[in-house]
């Protein structure tokens, strides 16, 4: 599971993907189709071979339409922008964890986390589980805490 999204890319990176999807989808229609999303992604200096295409259409096309909307191709783009950089997919999953942005995981944040995946804990397992994570004793669970954690 890749936690890159299209919030990791710059900018400009989204207005040079903008203007190649726009390329593609000739019609308008606000898609492409799989077919023309290899296209794309070679403009884009990606360069999959058929069974990667193949791979990357069933991971990215979540409605399973056979088509792919800016939204899906923004996330896929940025994911092959940081293929191979497991720095940016730690950096990209704690962001999640982290939702004000802090710079920490507090115990809160770890329970609405786990919660939307549907990880329903006790109060005792987040506890636990936050006293396994916190190694400075903080209270909070810090980036370098998270990255070895996600080491493991």
């Amino acid at each position: 599971m890749s936690y890159v999204t299209a919030a990791d890319l710059s900018r400009e990176q989204m207005v040079e993907f903008k203007d190649i999807f726009t390329e593609y989808d000739r019609d308008g229609g606000g898609t492409i189709s799989t077919n023309e999303l290899g296209l794309a992604m070679r403009k884009a200096g990606f360069h999959p071979s058929p069974e990667e295409l193949i791979s990357i259409i069933a991971d990215v096309d979540q409605d399973s339409s056979g088509t792919i909307d800016f939204s899906e191709f923004l996330t896929l783009m940025a994911r092959q922008q940081f293929a191979g950089d497991p720095e940016s997919e730690v950096k990209s999953a704690f962001r999640i964890f982290d939702m004000d942005g802090n710079g920490t995981v507090s115990q809160q944040e770890l329970k609405h986390v786990m919660d939307s995946i549907g990880t329903k804990m006790k109060p005792e397992e987040l506890l636990a589980m936050m006293a396994e994570l916190d190694t400075d004793g903080s209270g909070e669970i810090d980036y370098d805490e998270f990255k070895f954690m996600m080491a493991q």
